[in-house]
């Protein structure tokens, strides 16, 4: 269909070390000089510029590279993949080029060339400084390592992010509560914050269903993400999103892009794309449209999209909303009087109360347009 042009490019590396006990990403572990990596990255160049041809990357304001785990797959092929980006798009420092890394495959060599290569920004996958912690997600670096990393990230880059995840079994309150504090000490821009979930058939649900493990608590995690948010923000941390925490100035475009109705090219195995114009939104994945949204589903999703950033959304938003789903100023309403948003300056923003049962809130606006 016609569509507006794509502003975010995602690039899907399914390849690790090691799988994660908790892990259910389309990613298998590969040796690092698995000629299936080769095979992978020579095709994903391969498709970069057939879409640079159909001038589909001319508008990119922000690149992923995700995983799986791109500094796996080596210098050389990185290398490859984003001199083949460059060469297709305007990679230039205007655009938001982030890397996925995991600490115990990031170089000081592989920071420099990748920086030279145009990415400016590493997302590092931590989870915790904790090694007790560590060894129960079956993570394939120590906290020595973590530090390591991100002093080798810095050698290079100002914009560093750290994934941290809470919730963990046998994760007291005081070893994550020191973790996010270790991240804030070791001076990185950007922090993410995930609690565990349990996905159908990882290792950690063959343990649950056994008895081995407990599920997660959804107190505890409540309690950890607000403590996370009272120490980022004590530290000059500004949450923008519900998982999401920048020092000012280092918010993620890609990671807002999602949230905020930007179409997104997804190039890879199992990677998505977000297509849409004016009447419809579609989402696709491995040739298979996963939503099909008409423009009353767009402006109902759009309203639950806005609820997890921090800004929410405008009253002229909602207005324009109002005109395809007359109930929305209603239940806007309706959900201020439950404590689930707040009404001011002009825009409805989602409260704590609302981002801990984010499933209330996001299901009720999303059903504005069943």
């Amino acid at each position: 269909m016609p569509h507006d042009p794509y502003r975010a490019l995602y690039l899907h590396l399914p390849f690790c070390v090691k799988r994660c006990a908790y892990c259910d990403f389309a990613t298998s572990a590969v040796a690092g000089d698995s000629p299936e990596i080769d095979a992978y990255v020579e095709d994903l160049s391969l498709q970069i510029r057939r879409k640079a041809k159909e001038g589909e990357l001319g508008a990119l304001e922000t690149v992923y590279l995700g995983g799986g785990t791109p500094s796996h797959v080596g210098l050389s092929r990185l290398s490859m993949l984003l001199y083949t980006l460059s060469l297709s798009m305007h990679l230039t420092p205007e655009v938001e080029c982030t890397m996925e890394a995991n600490p115990e495959s990031l170089t000081e060599r592989m920071v420099r060339d990748v920086w030279a290569l145009g990415v400016n920004r590493l997302s590092l996958g931590v989870q915790s400084f904790d090694d007790e912690v560590l060894a129960v997600l079956g993570r394939a670096h120590s906290a020595d390592d973590a530090r390591r990393a991100i002093a080798a990230a810095q050698t290079r880059f100002e914009n560093v992010s750290v994934d941290l995840m809470c919730g963990i079994p046998g994760q007291s309150v005081e070893s994550f509560e020191a973790s996010v504090r270790e991240a804030v000490a070791l001076g990185v821009a950007h922090v993410s914050v995930y609690p565990l979930t349990i996905e159908p058939h990882t290792p950690f649900d063959l343990a649950v269903l056994a008895g081995e493990m407990e599920e997660p608590d959804d107190d505890v995690e409540a309690a950890h993400m607000e403590l996370a948010a009272r120490v980022l923000t004590e530290a000059g941390f500004e949450r923008y999103e519900v998982a999401s925490y920048a020092r000012p100035g280092f918010q993620s475009r890609h990671n807002s892009a999602y949230w905020t109705g930007v179409p997104y090219l997804g190039l890879g195995r199992s990677a998505a794309t977000m297509t849409q114009n004016a009447e419809r939104r579609m989402r696709v994945k491995d040739g298979q449209v996963t939503d099909d949204l008409d423009a009353r589903q767009m402006a109902a999703e759009d309203l639950m999209l806005g609820m997890r950033m921090t800004r929410g959304i405008s009253d002229d938003q909602v207005e324009r909303a109002a005109a395809l789903l007359p109930e929305a100023p209603a239940t806007l309403e309706r959900l201020a009087g439950e404590g689930f948003v707040v009404h001011k300056d002009g825009r409805w923003r989602p409260t704590e109360q609302g981002w801990l049962c984010g499933n209330t809130l996001y299901g009720e606006l999303f059903d504005l347009a069943p």
